[in-house]
């Protein structure tokens, strides 16, 4: 049979025109569906700018109702649920962000650090430090850390307060010596509650190593090693305070006079406080030294027109 070219030829352009439609007919499907995510996005924007929640809300809902695989969407959505106090509603985002496999590395991580933030705003301590754990490791690991820091805080977990700051200041995000004494100084006062003195001992002269300028430890460990029969060891490290923060003999300046005339070094003590207070003159200064004075055999009127003097 011949073939007939011109039928070639005349069906050319009939085949461009409808690969042009075809390809026309897409394109603007294509435009219209990317469209219309970021139109209710930005107007969720704007009502947001507005302080407008509620529209805002719905905006973001049609944005990733029209676009449900862009996670910026779900984090907006999410984070202005928690924002409103709807914690269930913005776990329920978060989690299913961290249910999808395409997910990447990065989006993970923050969906599993904005679920963290969900459970602790909602007060739910035990999943949120559930949450928090799981950030070990990652981007999120020191935001992680304090938020656990101060979950533990409030739970009064001195132990594992006092590991999250250990790690911490390992990682020298900061100095947090001074609260990991704290957390040592409050472990000791519950081993001494359970009549444990020896164990409150090792974790009064740890806070002492960690923080060595922290007054706390050494005023603890002076009352503890008093009431444990050594008043020369208990003395000696309550005179320390007075070398490692000045400011604190205020508060140590009676139990100063009270271990010097146990350990029968009252005069020396005597004249330490003495040279504090003309140094820095303070009442409890004061008293101390009157008690000392009238221990020494001073007599009660002159050691009365002494104080008066000095008042």
């Amino acid at each position: 049979m011949d073939f007939d070219i011109s039928w070639l030829l005349l069906s050319l352009p009939v085949t461009f025109v409808l690969g042009w439609a075809a390809s026309r007919f897409d394109l603007r499907q294509l435009r219209l569906e990317n469209r219309r995510a970021p139109k209710a996005y930005f107007r969720g924007l704007n009502f947001l700018l507005n302080e407008q929640q509620d529209q805002a809300i719905d905006a973001f809902i049609e944005a990733v109702q029209n676009d449900p695989d862009t996670s910026e969407l779900h984090f907006a959505l999410g984070n202005l649920f928690r924002r409103r106090g709807e914690y269930e509603r913005a776990v329920r985002v978060h989690q299913h962000l961290l249910s999808r496999g395409d997910l990447s590395s990065a989006d993970r991580h923050r969906a599993q650090h904005a679920l963290a933030l969900d459970y602790l705003r909602a007060g739910l301590l035990d999943r949120a430090e559930e949450a928090l754990l799981k950030l070990e490791g990652t981007p999120f690991q020191s935001e992680a850390r304090l938020a656990l820091l101060a979950n533990y805080e409030r739970s009064r977990d001195w132990v594992r307060a006092a590991e999250v700051a250990q790690r911490l200041e390992n990682a020298e995000h900061g100095s947090f010596a001074g609260r990991l004494a704290h957390y040592l100084c409050e472990q000791s006062a519950a081993h001494l509650a359970a009549h444990e003195p020896e164990a409150a001992q090792k974790l009064l002269e740890q806070a002492m190593h960690n923080a060595p300028n922290a007054p706390r430890p050494r005023i603890e460990l002076a009352k503890l090693l008093g009431q444990r029969g050594h008043p020369d060891q208990a003395l000696a490290t309550l005179q320390s305070v007075h070398d490692v923060a000045p400011a604190a003999v205020p508060l140590i300046a009676a139990h100063l006079a009270q271990l010097g005339i146990a350990s029968g070094q009252a005069p020396q003590v005597l004249e330490r406080i003495k040279a504090h207070y003309a140094e820095a003159p303070c009442i409890d200064c004061l008293e101390a030294i009157v008690t000392l004075e009238t221990h020494l055999g001073k007599s009660p009127a002159e050691t009365r027109q002494w104080y008066l003097r000095h008042l």
